[in-house]
């Protein structure tokens, strides 16, 4: 399909996906929601795609829902907010975190809200020094969404989480990175190029293992020790049966680098 919100690209092994909705900071419209699910049909379909890549076009990464595209009318009544959700954020969070490609953000600006929370949903974030992140729900009186109650908790502690989503401060980038809600913080000029050489570098990676990687790090929040024990054992047989795994193997005797085929 011809995409109007969105860019898409693949290069390298690496499909980067850009929001493309500068003069709205890449606000998030149920037509970027159809044309985010359709690029990740391509993803997984595409076996020359071995990673992908998020950003924002602009200065944003995204605000979150774009608030305009709303009917406040008397006669509209009120939002299904629930129907939004289940329709559009809680399909593009699950397509992430079920991707068996990794996924990393590049934050380039304000992700805020939805915005924010589905960077956080990616494997890998990175962040330009000048970026901030915003759980923007509490200042029209809603909860946070896209996974927020799911992942910041997770993330940042109980304590922070809650601070965040009920104060709605900016959080910058350099703190987030303190606090581990992100993997690093990089100059802004630096941003582009070192999101890409990790995109690449995951690319070129056994990616059959980082879709198992997710399997497990996903269901560790649930399980106790002995399940996670079991579900280690079973990820294992599956990735020591890959042909990356051979490989691997066979580089490390041979001592030269491997070449994984994601296989």
């Amino acid at each position: 399909m011809e995409f109007e919100t969105i860019l898409y690209e693949v290069d390298a092994g690496v499909a980067t996906i850009t929001l493309n909705r500068p003069d709205k900071l890449n606000a998030f419209t149920p037509k970027m929601h159809e044309e985010l699910r359709e690029a990740f049909k391509q993803i997984k379909r595409d076996e020359a795609v071995r990673a992908v890549l998020i950003t924002g076009a602009g200065r944003g990464f995204c605000a979150g829902a774009d608030l305009n595209e709303r009917d406040l009318s008397p006669e509209a009544g009120p939002p299904d907010l629930g129907a939004t959700l289940e329709r559009n954020y809680n399909r593009l969070v699950r397509l992430i975190r079920s991707s068996e490609k990794p996924v990393v953000a590049a934050v380039n600006g304000i992700a805020a809200g939805a915005g924010c929370n589905t960077a956080l949903a990616c494997d890998i974030v990175i962040a330009a020094r000048s970026a901030a992140f915003l759980q923007a729900f509490v200042h029209i009186g809603v909860i946070p969404d896209a996974g927020g109650t799911y992942s910041l908790p997770r993330l940042v502690g109980q304590a922070r989480a809650t601070a965040m989503a009920m104060l709605g401060d900016k959080i910058p980038a350099e703190d987030a990175a303190q606090w581990g809600m992100i993997w690093k913080v990089v100059d802004d000029e630096a941003l582009t190029g070192e999101a890409r050489a990790i995109a690449e570098r995951l690319a070129a990676g056994p990616t059959k293992a980082f879709g198992l990687m997710k399997r497990a790090f996903d269901a560790s929040a649930r399980n106790d020790l002995s399940a996670q024990l079991d579900l280690e054992r079973d990820l294992q047989i599956i990735a020591g049966r890959s042909e990356d795994h051979r490989e691997g193997v066979a580089a490390f005797r041979e001592k030269r680098k491997a070449a994984f085929k994601g296989r």
